[in-house]
């Protein structure tokens, strides 16, 4: 736990260099070319709370995706960290880094936070709602939401296959499995694809070859069946995924090429 003295009076090399704001719930140093940090509290005033399991939901400061927001929203553009601090009780916080922004959502004016590694809320007399998030955070999986954010950033949120864009409905699909040797949480070793396109993928009834072509099962080629069939599946056969913008940022090939190898394999 840590104190607000503490974040208000924070030093770099002799700078003082405030953690959290004296007033707000966003940090955006002139220094810094994206948010530093946030301050969420499950008990309000805004209406913080988690979207999915290892995502949370930050709202907006008054006055839409422009002032407070706007460096919020460019650290979603270039996919820094920030430091998210729990509020626990008055003036003490946790705090949880790394975390970043998955998504901005500026219709229903918030920023989808991913959350990093596993945290458990401190010790203290937790409210029930504390006690929720507390619950909900030791059940994830580490490092998966800052893979989908990062995954989903680099694709603009939308499938590889068929440009799906709703996030909801979209995961970040490894390449080599996160079990496997190889399969680190890097952007490289994911697309963003569709919950269809990602369970065919997972199947092996669809595969992405190092040249970054879609393939479909043959034998789903010439199965018979209704319009998802076709129109989801075997219409896809042949052509290229969609690829990050950013060259850095596109599927390794040795690994493209390794799954294929299994895929082909069937």
């Amino acid at each position: 736990m840590i104190d607000r003295h503490t974040l208000l009076n924070f030093e770099v090399d002799g700078e003082k260099i405030p953690l959290i704001d004296y007033s707000r719930g966003i940090r955006n140093p002139r220094q810094l070319q994206a948010t530093l940090s946030i301050v969420s509290s499950a008990d309000g005033p805004y209406g913080d709370a988690f979207i999915e399991e290892g995502v949370w939901r930050y709202d907006f400061r008054t006055g839409g995706p422009g002032g407070d927001n706007a460096k919020l929203i460019e650290a979603n553009r270039i996919g820094a960290p920030l430091i998210m601090f729990r509020k626990l009780r008055r003036n003490v916080y946790q705090a949880i880094y790394p975390v970043w922004v998955a998504q901005v959502n500026r219709r229903e004016q918030y920023v989808a936070i991913a959350l990093d590694d596993l945290v458990e809320v401190a010790q203290h007399s937790a409210s029930p709602i504390e006690k929720r998030y507390a619950e909900s955070i030791t059940k994830r999986r580490v490092h998966q939401p800052a893979f989908r954010a990062m995954v989903l950033r680099a694709y603009e949120t939308r499938c590889t296959v068929c440009r799906f864009a709703h996030a909801e409905l979209l995961d970040a699909a490894h390449i080599v499995p996160d079990a496997e040797a190889g399969g680190d949480a890097d952007v490289t070793n994911g697309m963003t694809m569709c919950k269809i396109h990602h369970a065919a993928y997972d199947q092996n009834f669809l595969g992405v070859s190092p040249d970054y072509v879609v393939h479909i099962n043959k034998n789903l080629l010439v199965e018979k069946d209704g319009p998802m069939l076709k129109h989801g599946l075997q219409e896809m056969h042949g052509l290229s995924i969609t690829l990050p913008r950013t060259k850095a940022e596109r599927p390794n090939r040795d690994r493209l090429a390794a799954r294929f190898e299994a895929f082909s394999a069937v």
